[in-house]
């Protein structure tokens, strides 16, 4: 079997057959259900509400993990070596997941295939798909189709299930969207400027009418140029706005640069790439999207210092 170097440094350290079987915990479903592994945990709770527990959803990488850059662990083989089923996000978030799957037998799904994507505009990713789709509760309506195709195939004999969970979720983001556009209505013109550090909210700042700006375009290994940051702090200068964020899975330390130089509050911390903990503030998906909505409207309208 071929392993790109990442997972062959992996298998060198514990050897093929420990990884398998002692490196990590795997804990095959009790009822016999087919499991499917999802890229992060964004994903594997959008396809947990379809699934409706008849498949055994699990995210390779835990609540907190930075995706982009992410590096596999054995225990990642481990659970995808023994998945019925991978589903991905694709527009090339997961730049490692190519060479991860290729010499796995399970099938791999790409969900957000049939979304219109948004083309990043700025710097080395110019033109790209902007990968953050799932940020639209709209796009994630696309998402969840392709859930219930890929399902049905797996489990055809609850494929009517799955139509039916998918129907019921896909209700439930209509009312989200509608809630996030309703809560970022109240913006004045003046305030819908919406500044972060990575640009991972162009599909929602398009659902809001807001104007998105941001330091880096994409999280990666090097980020953060002295020359991103000047240009953000003449961008909240220029604009006067009133609050700026910086998500979850990175260092606010840049944005609080732009904080001090140009006086704008520090408005919160937003979810993207992960979610929280069972017990923190984003458990799920449509939580996700409820606090983004509300911390950008209490901040950028200063209700919220």
């Amino acid at each position: 079997m071929q392993v790109f170097p990442r997972i062959a440094a992996v298998l060198a350290a514990c050897g093929l057959t420990v990884v398998l079987t002692a490196c990590d915990t795997f804990h095959l479903p009790r009822t016999g259900e087919p499991v499917v592994a999802t890229t992060f945990t964004v994903l594997a709770d959008i396809a947990s509400n379809v699934a409706g527990g008849y498949v055994e959803v699990q995210s390779l990488t835990k609540p907190g993990a930075e995706i982009h850059g992410y590096e596999p662990t054995p225990g990642d083989i481990k659970r995808a070596a023994k998945a019925d089923l991978i589903l991905d996000n694709g527009m090339n978030l997961e730049a490692w997941f190519g060479q991860f799957v290729a010499d796995l037998d399970a099938e791999h799904v790409t969900v957000s295939e049939g979304v219109a994507s948004v083309p990043i505009t700025s710097d080395a990713y110019a033109g790209r798909p902007n990968p953050h789709a799932w940020m639209s509760p709209l796009n994630v309506r696309t998402y969840v189709d392709n859930i219930v195709t890929a399902f049905s195939r797996l489990v055809p004999e609850h494929a009517a299930i799955f139509r039916a969970n998918g129907d019921t979720y896909k209700q439930q983001l209509q009312q989200v969207h509608d809630e996030l556009v309703a809560d970022l209505a109240t913006l004045p013109r003046r305030q819908r400027a919406l500044v972060t550090c990575e640009g991972a909210f162009s599909y929602l700042a398009r659902d809001a009418g807001l104007s998105e700006y941001y330091i880096w375009p994409v999280n990666a290994e090097q980020q953060a140029t002295p020359q991103q940051i000047t240009r953000v702090i003449e961008y909240v200068r220029d604009h006067e706005v009133p609050a700026v964020f910086c998500e979850s899975t990175v260092s606010d330390a840049p944005m609080r640069r732009v904080v001090e130089a140009t006086g704008a509050r520090f408005g919160g911390v937003l979810y993207v790439d992960s979610l929280s903990a069972a017990d923190g503030p984003v458990p799920t998906y449509l939580d996700l999207i409820r606090h983004d909505a509300e911390t950008i409207a209490a901040a950028l309208t200063g209700s919220r210092s």
